[in-house]
């Protein structure tokens, strides 16, 4: 049987985009239910149409200063697609522990670097200013702590001469495409080995 999955998002969708073209296949063992975005301008709701999923929003502006009633209304909107696994993909809003807690084991997030290194925002950039000679991207398990769950796969680029942020970033976007459904898939059918890609 098929997993459940809803994709949470912010803004552009690419990594939803290529989930969703890998549940899309015949022989994937999960299937998109839902795209969530948490703002109604999230380009990544234009690409959910053209993919004919089924999208909702919950704008967090709505609940300014009440992270509690925000993910109230995330539950009611996950509630009415019943996923079994929830994939952030550029979802940019942390979650509490209460949340984190309820979804416990199935929620994979994926983050521009090679974990445990530059945890948070602007890896690029810091990954740069450390003179590092290499890059990535991971995806993990969602705990209570930022970037901080089980690594479940991680995939390198070379830091070239001359990059700056914005080419290491389009460079690890590339592999964020590859690892996310390559991770899914296997976690989709109970396998927590980590992948790693070359």
């Amino acid at each position: 049987m098929a997993k459940r999955v809803a994709i949470l998002i912010s803004g552009g969708g690419s990594n939803m985009e290529a989930l969703v073209r890998a549940m899309q296949q015949k022989d994937y063992p999960a299937r998109p239910v839902l795209v969530l975005a948490n703002t109604p301008e999230a380009a990544g709701l234009a690409r959910a149409r053209r993919l004919g999923v089924a999208m909702a929003v919950v704008d967090h502006r709505d609940f300014s200063g009440a992270r509690h009633a925000f993910e109230a209304a995330l539950e009611a909107a996950l509630q009415t697609a019943a996923p079994d696994i929830l994939c952030l993909a550029g979802f940019m809003r942390i979650l509490t522990p209460a949340f984190t807690a309820r979804w416990q084991g199935r929620v994979l997030n994926i983050h521009p670097s090679l974990l445990p290194r530059y945890q948070g925002l602007n890896t690029h950039a810091r990954a740069l200013a450390a003179g590092d000679t290499e890059a990535g991207c991971t995806v993990h398990q969602v705990t209570a702590a930022l970037d901080d769950g089980p690594i479940l796969g991680q995939a390198r680029v070379p830091i070239l001469p001359g990059d700056n942020a914005e080419t290491l970033a389009a460079r690890v976007l590339e592999q964020e495409h590859r690892l996310y459904p390559a991770v899914l898939g296997r976690f989709a059918q109970g396998d927590r080995r980590p992948v790693f890609l070359p």
